[in-house]
């Protein structure tokens, strides 16, 4: 598994990437964000969705529901686990059937669906390294992933 590093020197830059990300997205495709508060996983996240010709302004990340559904190119599936308190709260909005649908799932706070992790998804982890830095680290979780050829 190859792990490719990106330095982000700002919002604009992170917001960049997720734009070039999104080009190499396809329906079914899941994004699995790891990171700490304040990390950039929203930003990141807008970037996204504007490669998917989403206005960007509409993305927030949910505070009181699990999932925001945007509508683009392909739809957006932004799940935002911050508040997930146990996994019945995520199956219960049938989130099997939004992960391998016709859009892109981006799951912010992926670390807390525990046994539910996909099997074959791009893993990316975003970390403070000065006041706007961010270290961005891609990985895709499954051999025949096609995330791979994004990645070189």
């Amino acid at each position: 598994m190859n792990i490719e590093k990106i330095l982000s020197k700002g919002p604009e830059e992170t917001r960049a990437f997720g734009k070039h990300l999104a080009k190499a997205l396809k329906k079914g495709d899941i994004i699995c964000l790891f990171g700490d508060l304040g990390s950039g996983k929203t930003t990141l996240i807008k970037g996204i969705a504007e490669g998917l010709n989403i206005d960007p302004k509409k993305v927030n990340s949910p505070t009181f529901v699990l999932m925001n559904i945007y509508q683009g190119r392909l739809p957006l599936f932004h799940f935002d686990l911050y508040r997930l308190e146990d996994l019945y709260g995520i199956r219960s909005i049938g989130y099997d059937e939004f992960l391998y649908g016709d859009g892109i799932s981006v799951i912010e706070w992926a670390d807390r669906l525990g046994e539910f992790l996909p099997e074959e998804y791009l893993k990316i982890e975003m970390e403070h390294k000065k006041l706007d830095e961010r270290v961005i680290r891609l990985s895709a979780r499954n051999r025949d992933c096609h995330y791979e050829s994004f990645m070189h």
